[in-house]
C-alpha cells in the first residue's frame, strides 16, 4: 500500500511539474510547445546544406527572411515574386550572407505572378532543368484582409482565394507528383493563427487558411507513411507590409494603413528562424507569435466553449487589438 501512494505521490508530483513547466512557456515562449522543443535542443538546420528550396513570396517580409536564413546554411535557393528587381536584391544579400557557401550559380531568380496557374508547369520544370532536383516547396505569397462581413463584395472572395489558395494547391500538386517520382520531397505552406481561430474582420482571409489547412491535413494523411512531408507554418502578428497590403471588402483597394513600431508583433527575423526549424524538422504544424497569441489558441482549441464566453464578455474590439496593434 505504502508503495502504491509512494508511486501516485511521484506521479502527482510529475504532472504539477509538467504544469509549472508548461504555464512558464505559455508567458514566456513565442511559438508551439512542440516547436519551442526543437528550437531549444533540437534544430537540425545544418541539414538544409546541399538542398534546393523553392520559395514564393520571396521578394519581402518573411519569404525573404527564411531566404536569408536558409542561405546561412548552403541551401540552394530558387527565389519567385513578380518583382524581378527586388528578387535580384534578395538574391545578392543570400549571397553575402552565406559567407562563401552560396555563389551567383546557386540562387535562381525566376520571376513569377502565382495566379498564371498555367504558367506553373513550365515554371517547374525551369527549376529542375536549372538545378536537376528540388528538396522543398515554400508556399509563401499571399495577401490579408480588413473587412467586415457582411461589406465583402464576393468578387473580393474570389481574388482572396485565387491568391491564396488555388495558386498554392496548384503549384504544390506539380511538386507532389514529382516528389512521388523521386521518392521524397516536403511542401511548406505559410498559413497563419487565423487558419487555426477566426480573426474579426477577415473573414475571406480566414476561409482561405482554413481551406490550407483542409488541403494539406489531407495530404498529410494520404503521405502519412512516405518520405513525403508536409509543413504549415502558423505566423501571429509579423512586423511586414502585410497589413498595408491586405484586402479590404471592396475590389482593387488595399487597406493602406501601417503598423506601427510600437506594435506586438513578432519580427520577420524570428518569425522566419522558428519557420526553418519547424521545416528542418518536417513538422506537421508549427505555431509562432508574441504572448498572449499563443496561451490564446492553445485555450480556444482545448476550452472552446469557455473561449467563446470570455469573446462574449470582451468582444471583438479586444481580439482586433491583439491582432493589429
Amino acid at each position: 500500500m505504502k508503495k502504491k501512494m509512494g508511486l501516485l505521490n511521484f506521479i502527482g508530483v510529475v504532472m504539477v511539474l509538467k504544469f509549472l513547466v508548461y504555464f512558464v512557456l505559455f508567458f514566456t515562449g513565442d511559438c508551439d510547445l512542440v516547436l519551442w522543443w526543437y528550437n531549444k535542443f533540437n534544430k537540425n538546420l545544418d541539414t538544409f546544406k546541399g538542398k534546393v528550396v523553392w520559395i514564393t513570396g520571396a521578394s519581402k517580409g518573411i519569404g525573404e527572411q527564411i531566404a536569408l536564413n536558409l542561405s546561412k546554411h548552403g541551401t540552394k535557393l530558387v527565389l519567385s515574386a513578380r518583382s524581378k528587381d527586388k528578387l535580384y536584391q534578395v538574391k545578392n544579400r543570400c549571397i553575402e550572407i552565406s559567407e562563401g557557401m552560396l555563389t551567383a550559380n546557386d540562387v535562381l531568380v525566376l520571376p513569377m505572378d502565382v495566379t498564371h496557374l498555367s504558367k506553373h508547369i513550365s515554371l517547374f520544370d525551369n527549376v529542375i532543368n536549372y538545378f536537376g532536383k528540388l528538396d522543398i516547396l515554400i508556399n509563401n505569397a499571399g495577401r490579408s484582409q480588413r473587412a467586415v462581413w457582411e461589406d465583402i463584395e464576393i468578387g473580393v472572395d474570389r481574388e482572396i482565394f485565387d491568391l491564396n489558395v488555388f495558386p498554392i494547391v496548384n503549384l504544390s500538386r506539380i511538386a507532389v507528383n514529382y516528389f512521388n517520382s523521386i521518392g521524397h520531397g516536403q511542401i511548406v505552406t505559410t498559413s497563419s493563427i487565423a487558419g487555426i481561430i477566426s480573426a474579426p474582420n477577415s473573414a475571406s482571409y480566414n476561409a482561405t487558411k482554413y481551406s490550407l489547412h483542409g488541403y494539406f491535413g489531407t495530404l498529410c494523411q494520404e503521405k502519412v507513411n512516405t518520405q513525403i512531408h508536409v509543413t504549415l507554418l502558423c505566423p501571429g502578428p509579423v512586423f511586414s507590409n502585410f497589413l498595408e497590403d491586405s484586402f479590404t471588402a471592396h475590389s482593387g483597394e488595399k487597406y493602406g494603413i501601417t503598423q506601427s513600431s510600437t506594435d506586438n508583433r513578432m519580427s520577420t527575423e524570428r518569425c522566419a528562424h522558428l519557420s526553418c526549424v519547424a521545416i528542418a524538422n518536417k513538422l506537421r504544424e508549427s505555431w509562432m507569435a508574441k504572448f498572449p497569441i499563443i496561451p490564446i489558441v492553445y485555450f480556444s482549441l482545448y476550452y472552446p466553449v469557455l473561449s467563446y464566453k470570455l469573446y462574449e464578455l470582451y468582444g471583438y474590439k479586444l481580439a482586433q487589438k491583439l491582432r493589429d496593434s
